[in-house]
């Protein structure tokens, strides 16, 4: 949940701010992902709500095979309505900075913060249909015993942890544009950043 909070909510704000237009370039698709996302957030609260939850962590690591399809379902769907709300975000963001950029600034003037959006976005691009498709192989071995995951079969469950990081490697720096916003002061004051004037 920290890639809609921090990625969208944060540049939802921002962006248009940092590139002197009143919104994004395709405010629909900014709103699609907004709706995609409630009913996200509220499958996963339904899901810790309910008496057998599921219990095997943030990675989901297999064997799942103790647990409640409908909960491990629940979980999942909630997993891939944030994951197309995240995808459907960033191609929002990436095309609205590249747009604006071409009528307005050089990609040489653009702030830090921005640079880092675009960096995190191509990311999660990249990275997020990773973890889908390890989810949904998970659904797959547990509901349709197809063996993704299972060593009794023939499956191998240290397949689900190099998918799961293959996505939380990236996913991590989406903390990126959080910590770069300490240009917006310095952008307002005149400051200048200290590594900037490495770059001339």
């Amino acid at each position: 949940m920290t890639v809609p909070i921090i990625i969208g909510s944060l540049s939802n704000w921002l962006l248009p701010l940092m590139l002197v237009s009143s919104d994004l370039i395709f405010p629909r698709l900014n709103n699609f992902s907004f709706w995609l996302l409630m009913p996200s957030v509220m499958l996963g609260l339904m899901n810790m709500l309910l008496n057998n939850s599921i219990n095997t962590g943030w990675t989901l690591y297999a064997p799942l095979i103790n647990q409640d399809f409908f909960t491990l379902n629940l979980i999942i769907f909630s997993l891939h309505l944030n994951g197309i709300s995240s995808i459907v975000s960033s191609i929002n963001f990436i095309s609205s900075v590249f747009i604006i950029i071409n009528n307005n600034f050089f990609m040489n003037n653009l702030t830090l913060y921005i640079g880092s959006i675009i960096i995190t976005t191509i990311l999660l691009i990249f990275s997020i249909p990773i973890l889908s498709s390890a989810i949904t192989m998970i659904i797959l071995d547990n509901n349709l015993k197809m063996d993704c995951f299972n060593p009794m079969g023939s499956g191998n469950p240290i397949l689900y942890q190099h998918l799961f990081w293959f996505f939380g490697q990236p996913g991590s720096l989406s903390w990126s544009p959080a910590r770069r916003r300490h240009w917006i002061p310095s952008q307002l004051q005149k400051w200048e950043i200290f590594w900037s004037a490495w770059e001339r």
